[in-house]
């Protein structure tokens, strides 16, 4: 009985620092529970009662509105409705191109180890998320994850990926975990503002929609067992550029308590000169006169919009200035830049967890390359002097690394996401804790690619397995990630029992997690090798 007692008080301890249990058995139980609806699945919202359905011991959700909103115009609260809705299927992605699911043969790696999946789209019904949590209707407030997907402002969903379902974690963690659509590319990012009257608000459409689900988050999921005073964001690529950008928009404040960005630091968004400019170069490219906007605006297909967006993308593109559809600082919806040259005054309160993966867009890393060809490369990359120094910084940096690595390692996503570490740590306000994800599958070509983590930390390598392998290594390090992310989402620091101390970030040292079959702090290991590649 006093061992009993003993084991008890041991898994108490881990659950209250935010970390899960170790081993590879929590990924998947050995006898999953019935799938089960009904009455005791149905959750009443500010605006109608949703049903769900129980999933051994975690009621999900699907596809739940959560705004509504004409095209090119700010979100709004859905319509209240009568009766119970069905919330088992995921709802529609925005409007997109299909190009990450779909790429030519000389992509294969890459399109095979992410399987994205192919979804429904639909403009007027894509302001949906989705709920995954161990308990609804029972007055416990569980910490909350949102999740906000990748694929730059342009493409993506909160499922285009198998391994975005929040289950694992909610499971693990007993948190609540959600995931979110929202407007995207030239719906979700055109400027239309310079037309004034009904379009004054017409900007970062997209970024709009977010804070709404941030709002309905705040309103109803004290009813699915979450605390609305204890939400995290995060994002990955994309999402991470998402989650950059709400830190510098004062009507997300207080919304959120914690913020993590996978691969995808945001320093600077774009310009409102540009961006109004682009927006009327689109009315023109429509043949749309600025007082014909509200008439005509209405009536052109997705595919036309797309097509003149591209047009007047072109047209006035400029050097240095990226063209297309994205956040900008307009000043009032974005009222500052994210993290350039200082981090935004708006979240100076809200710790954040940051990093990168190692390979990021190479994948495929399996060409051989000898110590000679590997300088070949560089000196006509940089030069020989530039060349000699960053293979000597790099053995520096990654002592156990073939030299081949030298050509395929990520140096610009990590340059953002020092930067912005760097940028939070002189605030002076909340910690930064930075991360490097060095991890590669186990006879498999793509390397710590873009994503790669992404089946660790929401503890989902069974189901994105063409991507990770299935390895014993797999399933421990998710375990280890899993729990790292848990200990971050309740409590705003990543340290676990058993694991290295994660300091958080400084300029002097430069602390940073390695995330590997072995984790282990690392202190400004790479920063003269960023600095000489990016300078």
């Amino acid at each position: 009985m006093k061992t009993r007692l003993i084991d008890l008080l041991a898994v108490s301890a881990l659950i209250l620092t935010g970390c899960g249990t170790t081993g590879t058995q929590s990924q998947q139980p050995a006898h999953p529970g019935p799938i089960t609806a009904g009455q005791h699945t149905r959750v009443d919202t500010k605006y109608g009662t949703v049903e769900g359905y129980l999933d051994d011991d975690v009621y999900t959700f699907k596809g739940i509105q959560y705004a509504k909103a004409d095209r090119f115009m700010p979100p709004q609260a859905p319509d209240k409705f009568e009766g119970v809705r069905m919330c088992k299927l995921y709802g529609p992605k925005a409007p997109q191109r299909l190009d990450l699911v779909w790429r030519d043969n000389t992509q294969r790696d890459y399109n095979f180890g992410n399987q994205f999946v192919i979804e429904p789209m639909d403009e007027k019904s894509c302001l949906v998320l989705n709920v995954w949590t161990k308990g609804i209707n029972d007055g416990k407030k569980r910490p909350v994850f949102i999740w906000i997907h990748g694929g730059g402002f342009a493409t993506g969903s909160g499922h285009d990926l198998d391994c975005y379902e929040g289950r694992a974690l909610a499971d693990k963690g007993d948190i609540v975990t959600i995931s979110i659509n929202h407007r995207l590319n030239i719906l979700g990012y055109i400027d239309l503002t310079a037309l004034g009257g009904k379009y004054s608000q017409s900007v970062n459409l997209g970024m709009q929609d977010i804070v709404k689900a941030l709002e309905w988050v705040r309103d109803n999921i004290e009813k699915f067992g979450g605390d609305p005073n204890q939400v995290t964001i995060g994002g990955q690529s994309g999402g991470g550029g998402k989650v950059s950008t709400i830190l510098a928009m004062p009507s997300a404040k207080g919304l959120f308590k914690r913020a993590v960005v996978q691969s995808g630091s945001t320093l600077r968004v774009g310009d409102k000169e540009y961006s109004r400019k682009l927006g009327l170069a689109v009315l023109d490219e429509l043949g749309v006169k600025p007082a014909q906007a509200e008439a005509k605006l209405g009536t052109f297909t997705y595919d036309e919009l797309v097509a003149a967006g591209n047009r007047a993308s072109r047209k006035i593109a400029t050097a240095g200035v990226r063209a297309g559809f994205g956040p900008v600082m307009d000043g009032t919806i974005v009222a500052e830049q994210p993290f350039d040259p200082e981090a935004s005054s708006i979240s100076k309160d809200v710790p954040m967890l940051i990093g990168t993966d190692f390979n990021e867009f190479t994948f495929d890393i399996s060409e051989e390359k000898t110590v000679d060809e590997v300088k070949a490369a560089l000196t006509e990359k940089m030069g020989a002097e530039k060349a000699v120094k960053f293979m000597e910084e790099f053995k520096k940096a990654f002592p156990n690394e073939p030299a081949k690595a030298m050509l395929y390692m990520d140096t610009s996503f990590r340059s953002g996401a020092i930067k912005q570490a760097a940028a939070k740590s002189r605030q002076g306000g909340a910690p930064a804790y930075f991360y490097q994800f060095t991890w590669k599958p186990e006879n498999n070509v793509l390397g710590a690619s873009h994503g790669m983590e992404l089946p660790f930390m929401f503890n989902n390598i069974a189901v994105q397995r063409e991507m990770t392998g299935s390895s014993e290594s797999a399933y421990k390090l998710a375990d280890v990630i899993s729990n790292y992310w848990l200990a971050f989402i309740k409590t705003g620091d990543p340290n676990c029992p058993g694991q290295p101390k994660w300091e958080p970030y400084n300029e002097q040292t430069g602390p940073c997690m390695i995330l590997d079959n072995t984790c282990e702090m690392r202190y400004n290991h790479d920063k003269a090798l960023i600095e000489l590649a990016t300078n």
